[in-house]
Parts: C-alpha cells; structure tokens; sequence
C-alpha cells in the first residue's frame, strides 16, 4: 500500500480557499493532490467544523507548534541562510531533514534566487514615484512612449542550456553527443542600440567600439530624428522617448542635445527610474533576439573568420531577426505596462516579475 501524506495546515487552507470557486478535481490537479483527497478533507471540514486531523497512534511530533513558529520565523528573517545554519540558529535538537518538512508544511522551500538589477532603498523610491505619478496611465498613453536602449551581443554567449536523453552513467554522460561545448576566451562581441513605439520597430544601430556622449549624439541625430519625423509624417505625435541613465545618456552635452532636439522635433523626454529593466519592454526584445540568434542559426558561435568578418555576419543575421519581430509581440509588450506600472507600485518600487 502507498504510504499516506497528511495534508499540512498550507494545504488545507489552499482547498478551503478554492472550494467555493473550483470543483474538487481541478483542485486537486492545482495543487497534485487526489481528488478524493480534496473531497474527504472537505466532507470532514463540513461535519466536525474543524481543519484538524483526529490524533492517532504513531511516532510523536518531534516539535510544539511554538517551535514551529520560530522555526518559520528564523527562516524568513534570513532567507538565504543553509539548512545547517539554520538549524544551528533556531538549536531544536532536530535534523535538517525535519526542519525541511517543518518549512515545506507552510510552503516553504529552498528556491534559486531570482536575478535582478540590484536596488538601493533611494532607487526603489524613485521606481515607486515613477510608477505612483503614471498609475492611471493607459495602454495608449505607452503606445506613445519611444523605448530604447543598447545591448551586447557576443558570439559565444548562448545561454540556453542543452538537455539531452540518455541513462545515468558515466559513459553516456559524459559522450560527444550529450555535450554542450563550450569555447573559452572573450571571443567577438557587437554593440547595438534599437529602439520601437507601439507596434512599430525603430531602426536597429550597430555600434563599433564603444559609446560615450559623443557617440550617443551622433547615434540619434542620425537614427532617432528621422525615425521620430517619419511617425510625425504617418500620423503619430505627442512622442515620448525614454532612454535609461547610463552616463552618456545624461551627460550635460546629451541633455542639452536633447532638449533642443525635442523642441525641434516636437516630441518629450521622460524621466525614467535607475536600474529599471523591468520597465524598460525593449529588454524582452533583446532577449528574444538573442535566443533566436542561435536558434536560428545555430552555427554563431563557431562562425570562423577575422573579427571583422564574424561581426559583419552577426549584424546581417541579427538585422534579419530584429525584422522579423511581430507586431503582435510588440503590441503584448505596450499592453504588460500598466501591469509592470501597477507591480511596482505594489511592491514599493522593489523587484518585479518583470
């Protein structure tokens, strides 16, 4: 016979909250339970008014819920601390295999950590600002908005990880065909900046070298200015371009640039937060480039040549993609923002989902 798991209090709480919205067989696929599981624990729930299970006989509880509570609490006070410190801090007298389940009966479990664009609290405050002074902007209002932005491409940066079918042992695990080579060295590198409004894409910018303001404002002078007249000509106006706040970016001579541009040109610069990807849709289109830069074409990184040769082949293939991108996609993008917006705003400027 199957050895039984009790539903823990986590559990418990998660089928009466969804009872009156669900049927007992999708709650228990939500939460890979049995149905007859979720029925029986609602059937008893009706009959004693109570979540608690009758005591029978077996090994007793090594721990009182009072340890329970300091157990989470320890736990949540310094989320990344091991097992082993934590049972030393908390000092139980239990194992770690047993502060594991106590953890896991709330929910809890140890989970790789999330990357982000580390915040300080002043950050986090103006991201929080940002987002309360555009909470009721639409979707339209972003349509508006010109997202851009510069990123780096390298040859040799294929960051999706291969997974292969073979048995455990050595000898298949370790056979040419279940290998994801690696090549070392800096290798060959392309700057880029982009740009795209609503469902449109802007032009894409190869850069060679690297970008300081002088660079910056011979970039948009000669790329940002046409495009931003060419929407002018199709109907679209009241333009708000946004750039991050690298230092070329809000260099004196940039901002003066810019300001005497956009009068010209009859369009706004927005503020925009530091250390704010999360805001920034562009970056989505960086990583969708990328990915399908080597799916596409899955031979980039072993691209033979002078340095000159494979970055002249990095542009063509990423020139293809860029205009290959969807308006559909572009459109998903416009439409997440007053959801990032709102994120943000909950979260008090801090990290998002997005």
């Amino acid at each position: 016979m199957a050895h039984r798991h009790e539903l823990t209090d986590y559990e418990k709480g998660q089928i009466e909250g969804r009872s009156g919205m669900m049927s007992h067989a999708e709650i228990g696929r939500e939460l890979g339970r049995p149905r007859r599981t979720v029925s029986s624990f609602l059937q008893r729930l009706h009959e004693r008014e109570s979540k608690e299970n009758i005591p029978r006989p077996g090994r007793p509880r090594k721990t009182t819920k009072s340890d329970d509570r300091y157990l989470i609490r320890t736990a949540e006070l310094d989320t990344d601390q091991p097992l082993k410190e934590l049972r030393n801090a908390t000092n139980l007298g239990i194992s770690i295999q047993t502060i594991r389940q106590r953890l896991r009966e709330v929910g809890i479990r140890k989970w790789v950590a999330k990357k982000r664009a580390l915040l300080t609290k002043d950050q986090a405050k103006q991201r929080y600002r940002w987002a309360v002074e555009r909470r009721h902007w639409t979707r339209d209002n972003f349509a508006l908005m010109l997202f851009s932005d510069e990123t780096l491409f390298k040859k040799n940066n294929d960051a999706r990880r291969k997974r292969v079918f073979r048995r455990q042992n050595k000898t298949e695990k370790y056979a040419p065909q279940n290998i994801q080579g690696q090549i070392k060295g800096p290798g060959v590198s392309q700057m880029i900046w982009g740009c795209f409004i609503g469902d449109k894409l802007g032009p894409l910018v190869f850069i060679d070298g690297t970008v300081d303001k002088h660079t910056y404002i011979q970039l948009l002078t000669e790329n940002l200015l046409p495009f931003i007249k060419l929407l002018h000509e199709n109907g679209i106006h009241n333009v708000i371009f946004q750039q991050d706040n690298t230092s070329p970016h809000h260099a004196k001579a940039t901002m003066d640039w810019l300001k005497a541009s956009a009068e010209q040109y009859a369009f706004t610069i927005t503020e925009f937060p530091p250390n704010s990807p999360d805001l920034n849709p562009i970056e989505n289109l960086w990583s969708i480039l990328k990915a399908e830069l080597y799916r596409q074409y899955p031979d980039t990184m072993y691209l033979p040549g002078s340095g000159k040769a494979i970055r002249t082949e990095l542009c063509n293939r990423l020139n293809k993609i860029w205009w290959d991108i969807d308006t559909d996609l572009l459109n998903k993008l416009i439409d997440s923002m007053p959801m990032r917006v709102n994120a943000v705003r909950k979260g008090k400027g801090w990290y998002t989902e997005y």
